[in-house]
């Protein structure tokens, strides 16, 4: 039966006896046959473990991405197999299938009533479709510059804001930019929000918790969450995580069981050290 790819990583892990079962590029060459499936897939919705880690046949579920941005849970085995088990340029997507329009069949008149009008596909519906207006107080600027932005919401709790306080006590990097401009559409803005941007670093820090009810940064605001960070490292700047409570790392550099401790500020400037290297972040120390 197939596996969450954080329980068959485990697995593989007890039963190879070793932190890494599979070495990055273990299985290069034979993903390379692949090149739509390897763009369709993204680390960073995997655990931060690498195509290349993982096995073609493995029976594992692993999230795929299509070009138009769709999400979708596939085997390495289904993946491959389709469409038709032929390699194509184009690679398969269930939301982008069930929205293609049907192929068009001509057939000879028939002598018959008038037909009432063909109900509207999914994909004429969606050309119908208003388009969303974007906000226009996003200023001109270069994809990821960061900035002030008028649109950027309010910290959201105490803790946050202490957290903060300690981050920016132990770095002496530019306080006070809010909003990092991104390529492409974050809920009708060319900008996204992150809880605290170290600029000199390029560095966004999120704090997440479950909050009061429960509902933060779970199911669709996961989705968010990890739409976010494609968008900030595809702008040049890298996202670390500070995930409280039982929440799992979406990202490689994401620091679990969070709290607004000092410990966790010393361990946030560990992973920035192994990101951007020692002689950088020694260099902002305060």
């Amino acid at each position: 039966m197939a596996e969450r790819i954080e329980d068959w990583w485990a697995r593989r892990q007890f039963s190879r006896d070793r932190a890494v079962p599979y070495e990055v590029g273990t299985y290069r060459d034979a993903w390379s046959s692949y090149p739509m499936l390897v763009r369709q897939y993204h680390p960073d919705l995997n655990a931060g473990i690498v195509l290349s880690q993982i096995p073609p046949a493995a029976d594992v579920l692993l999230l795929w991405q299509c070009e138009v941005g769709h999400l979708f849970v596939a085997t390495p085995s289904e993946q491959r197999a389709r469409p038709t088990g032929r390699r194509r340029r184009s690679a398969w997507c269930p939301d982008c299938t069930a929205g293609a329009a049907p192929p068009r069949i001509v057939r000879a008149p028939m002598p018959t009533p008038a037909a009432s009008p063909a109900a509207p596909t999914p994909a004429t519906r969606a050309r119908a479709r208003p388009r969303r207006r974007l906000c226009g107080k996003t200023p001109d600027v270069a994809v990821g510059t960061a900035f002030v932005s008028a649109c950027a919401p309010r910290p959201a709790s105490a803790a946050e804001e202490k957290l903060r306080a300690a981050i920016f006590d132990a770095l002496a990097v530019t306080s006070g930019m809010n909003a990092v401009r991104v390529a492409r559409p974050f809920f009708e803005h060319l900008e996204v929000w992150p809880d605290m941007l170290l600029p000199e670093l390029r560095v966004a820090v999120e704090y997440d918790t479950t909050g009061r009810f429960g509902l933060e940064h779970v199911g669709q605001r996961e989705d968010a969450d990890r739409r976010k960070d494609r968008l900030l490292r595809a702008a040049g700047w890298e996202v670390v995580r500070l995930r409280a409570g039982a929440l799992p790392p979406l990202g490689p550099h994401d620091v679990t069981a969070a709290t607004t401790s000092r410990r966790t500020v010393e361990r946030l400037v560990d992973v920035l050290t192994d990101i951007r290297g020692p002689l950088l972040v020694a260099a902002y120390r305060s």
